[in-house]
């Protein structure tokens, strides 16, 4: 027997050598073209690089950390400017109604107080003197 019977292959020795699969597959690989081998070895030279530009973005904790950093921050000044856009709606609508409803009622309010008293001034009279009672004795307990 001779010794490279007898020894294994090493594995570097193994890599180098054709599979099975490979030799089956040389027999197609006779009938392309050299321009058509060429073509097929760029385009898995083109998609290794995509698969190692992806495992790097994969890798790459701090970025994705920033990224998703920014992509909140974006999220969160959305939501703000829709909330201030929002308040600023609702603050106009109710500005806009305590307009309408004050000027008038206001008015009218203070113009009914002053026919009443007109009118009938004893209980504006009774109310004043309550008022001044209730003064002096704010004050007498001081």
């Amino acid at each position: 027997m001779s010794t490279s019977e007898t020894e294994p292959t090493p594995p570097e020795d193994r890599a180098a050598q054709p599979t099975g699969d490979a030799l089956s597959q040389s027999g197609a690989d006779a009938d392309r073209s050299p321009e058509q081998i060429q073509a097929e070895i760029e385009t898995a030279r083109e998609e290794l690089g995509e698969t190692v530009a992806a495992l790097a973005e994969k890798a790459d904790v701090k970025a994705q950390a920033k990224k998703k950093v920014d992509e909140t921050k974006v999220q969160v000044q959305e939501k703000v400017a829709g909330a201030i856009e929002t308040a600023g709606t609702r603050a106009q609508d109710f500005s806009g109604r305590a307009q309408e409803a004050a000027p008038e009622s206001a008015g009218e309010a203070a113009e009914q107080a002053r026919q009443a008293a007109r009118e009938n001034p004893v209980p504006a009279v009774a109310l004043g003197v309550l008022l001044l009672g209730f003064v002096i004795w704010l004050f007498g307990r001081r």
